[in-house]
């Protein structure tokens, strides 16, 4: 419910302070955007049409990818008028629903990262059980707790974020509406905020990374194992894409919401809070495709262009 001290709206600095800047961050996010809606729809429409590929790694790979569809539109759209001209107003209303999807499918990434490690520390570990522990009905219900997990903090977090009294400038110094931002422009005691923002990025952040290490220490030990360079390489294929998405994806999260409190780091977390939002949903697609044959052939089949599958 919004209170008497809400304001009208807020102003999205942005890279306003970089004129210059700003036509280039333009067409940047304009192409990466672009890239993020032909890479992500591509690999759903491929998980859904050709049946080598229902197999979980492809089903939690399409829930990212429509994740970072939901995502990026959750953002960009305003992001690009505002870079473009001088209007950088965004409505109360505006703000609220931003921030509310920008969180719950932050939080849901985060968790959709950690199953997907699950899986590949079963396929890795567990190849022989793989079929009996990753299951249909499980990989619905790993897919269903990501999910309702972020539904579920946004919930906890947006209101409290928005209850606050806002200073009279409404100045917000990002590019979208975000926790830390909302904070820092706040009137009045923000304790409870920042306490609360503390432990949701221990519990969001800290633990799914953590188990996501855990889960590749299992899995290094695993490869290790395996005699053979090819099973080795094999074992290492089925896993380096989602590692590199990974390492992308949580060094830009913890570089925005982990930060030093002073002007360097705010102005660094800017950049690196573009990236997480702009970059990672792009870059994502191009590191499944270029990296896993599968994707490829699959392509290649819906064209009509394996020789492989003309000649079965």
């Amino acid at each position: 419910m919004v209170n008497q001290s809400s304001p009208a709206g807020f102003i999205l600095l942005g890279f306003s302070a970089h004129p210059g800047l700003e036509r280039i961050l333009f067409v940047v996010v304009l192409i990466s955007y672009l890239l993020t809606l032909v890479g992500n729809t591509c690999i759903i429409l491929l998980s859904l049409l050709d049946p080598r590929l229902h197999s979980p790694m492809y089903f939690f790979l399409s829930n990212l990818s429509f994740l970072d569809l939901c995502f990026t539109t959750s953002c960009v759209p305003q992001m690009l008028i505002n870079l473009w001209g001088p209007n950088k107003t965004i409505s109360y209303f505006g703000c609220f629903i931003q921030l509310f999807i920008f969180m719950s499918l932050g939080t849901t990434e985060c968790i959709l990262l950690t199953v997907m490690a699950f899986d590949r520390y079963v396929a890795v570990c567990q190849p022989l059980h793989y079929a009996t522990i990753i299951h249909p009905r499980l990989c619905w219900q790993l897919a269903a707790v990501a999910w309702v997990s972020g539904l579920v903090q946004s919930l906890v977090q947006t209101p409290p974020t928005l209850r606050l009294s806002f200073c009279s400038h409404q100045e917000i110094d990002n590019f979208l509406c975000e926790v830390p931002s909302l904070i820092r422009i706040a009137c009045g005691n923000t304790s409870y905020n920042e306490i609360q923002l503390v432990v949701s990025s221990v519990i969001i952040v800290v633990v799914p990374f953590s188990l996501i290490l855990v889960s590749y220490g299992a899995i290094a030990r695993a490869v290790l194992k395996i005699k053979s360079a090819k099973g080795r390489k094999k074992a290492f294929g089925t896993c380096s894409s989602h590692l590199l998405v990974v390492t992308l994806f949580y060094s830009s999260v913890t570089a925005v919401y982990l930060q030093p409190k002073n002007p360097h780091a705010q102005e660094r977390g800017k950049f690196f809070g573009l990236f997480y939002a702009v970059g990672t949903p792009s870059l994502n697609p191009l590191i499944y495709t270029l990296r896993n044959k599968e994707i490829k052939r699959a392509f290649k089949r819906l064209l009509g262009k394996d020789e492989n599958s003309r000649e079965s």
